[in-house]
């Protein structure tokens, strides 16, 4: 239990760490002159280069010993934050976030190998919805955070955010180093030497069902890397209702950060996708095939939905404005519309995570779940960091015409529109997966008799 919570931590960490630029773009063009547009190729940059990272952290973790892959990533992220927080350019700034996002590939691919190990096949699903809604939390509280304190100065989220890298990366030192196949019944107990070989990247290309998991992955993350704007959307909206940039910055954030309960049905989901899967070896993908779709029509709403009426507080403390906007999802239907229709977007999305992850899990061996995910994580991280990048430049490109916060209502909502092939890549997989589970449930039935024989 203490490793899992670790674990969870973790990852809620590197997620904060990469959602704490996008929670304070305003202060960050006035502290360093630049501009939003810059500052969303950096974020942008910085998801690009966590994902490549990912793919030879995995491969070195499904080869060598983890526990150590992962503290020594930890640290590396954890210094990059620490000295993001001395940056007083946007080149110095650009260059620690860079370093931070090489140790964040650790947590990513490293990571999900070996929470995987951790749980029997029939509850990966809800297991990794927390590994999962942990990544979602920590993307919420590192744009809250950076929000609320990054209005007053820039550096001190990124010096929180390092700080408790640190910590959990000494308490990771305590943790149970799990053995690769700890958790498959057929190899439960006994000891597991296989390991990746290069020979056998061509065969994890072939198995059917991994390529259509990176093909949604690479669309859906189009749409996921450009919800990253929310809060500055938000911001906008405030802005347009005559608050000041301070004021502005903190509703926008707490808003952008309340409506993310949604995601918390993640675990409601992971659990949906297990007891599916035990009925049929398509259950998780044709769950996520729905969740997917299905969201797209309120995150239409969301998008375009004013914040007519807004009444807060100017220059107000972070809980009053939680107060007073709580007050206003009651008493202002504008806002609850907004609340609503971003909260069931979210809960209907939050189905694809938790089932993703088991499904790269249960189709491919334990040697090689760490360089399958790093894979899917570099086609996440393409098309995360494309729409992150990219909605900033196309809310830019079209402000003439669309004056905010509409331009970016607009630009958020094209692409959402990538979760069209994505659930297409879904229902492919719903077809493949049953095969890929059967040939890896055969294998390893194969391996565990030879252990016995032996």
């Amino acid at each position: 239990m203490f490793t899992i919570v670790v674990f969870v931590v973790l990852a809620s960490l590197d997620n904060a760490a990469l959602a704490v630029i996008p929670g304070m773009i305003n202060p960050l063009e006035e502290a360093l002159s630049t501009s939003d547009i810059a500052l969303g190729g950096l974020t942008g940059a910085s998801i690009l280069v966590t994902a490549l990272s990912s793919v030879p952290w995995g491969y070195l973790g499904d080869r060598t010993a983890r526990k150590a892959l992962l503290f020594w990533g930890t640290l590396i992220w954890s210094f990059g934050s620490l000295l993001t927080a001395t940056a007083n350019s946007y080149g110095m700034l650009f260059t620690w976030q860079m370093v931070t996002a090489l140790g964040l590939g650790a947590v990513a691919s490293v990571g999900f190998s070996v929470v995987s190990d951790l749980v029997r096949p029939e509850r990966r699903g809800l297991a990794l919805s927390f590994w999962g809604l942990s990544q979602g939390i920590g993307t919420m509280i590192g744009g809250l955070m950076s929000s609320q304190l990054g209005a007053e100065t820039v550096r001190t989220p990124f010096i929180v955010i390092a700080v408790g890298g640190f910590v959990f990366a000494l308490l990771y030192l305590l943790t149970f180093d799990v053995p690769r196949g700890y958790r498959e019944p057929t190899l439960e107990g006994e000891i597991y030497d296989y390991r990746i070989e290069p020979s056998h990247l061509p065969l994890l290309w072939k198995r059917m069902t991994n390529r259509w998991l990176v093909f949604q992955g690479l669309f859906a993350q189009f749409a996921y890397g450009s919800l990253i704007w929310v809060p500055l959307l938000y911001q906008e909206k405030v802005l347009a209702q005559g608050y000041t940039t301070a004021t502005a910055n903190r509703v926008g954030g707490v808003f952008a950060t309340m409506i993310t309960v949604g995601a918390l049905t993640s675990i409601l989901g992971g659990h949906i996708g297990d007891r599916w899967q035990a009925r049929s070896k398509r259950g998780r993908a044709t769950l996520s095939t729905i969740g997917i779709l299905g969201a797209i029509p309120f995150f239409m709403v969301f998008f375009f939905v004013p914040m007519t009426g807004l009444d807060v507080t100017e220059n107000a403390g972070t809980l009053t404005i939680i107060a007073e906007i709580a007050r206003e999802i009651v008493t202002n239907p504008w806002v609850a519309i907004a609340f609503l229709s971003g909260g069931f977007a979210l809960a209907l999305t939050s189905a694809d995570s938790p089932n993703a992850l088991a499904l790269v899990a249960d189709v491919n061996l334990p040697e090689h779940r760490g360089t399958v995910f790093g894979v899917a994580n570099l086609a996440n991280g393409l098309g995360r960091s494309s729409g992150n990048g990219l909605t900033t430049a196309v809310a830019g490109a079209i402000e003439r015409a669309f004056p905010p916060p509409v331009n970016y209502a607009v630009g958020l909502a094209l692409f959402q529109l990538f979760f069209l092939p994505t659930g297409y890549c879904y229902w492919r997989a719903a077809h493949t997966s049953p095969d890929d589970i059967e040939a890896v449930e055969h294998e390893l039935a194969s391996r565990g008799h030879e252990v016995e024989a032996e």
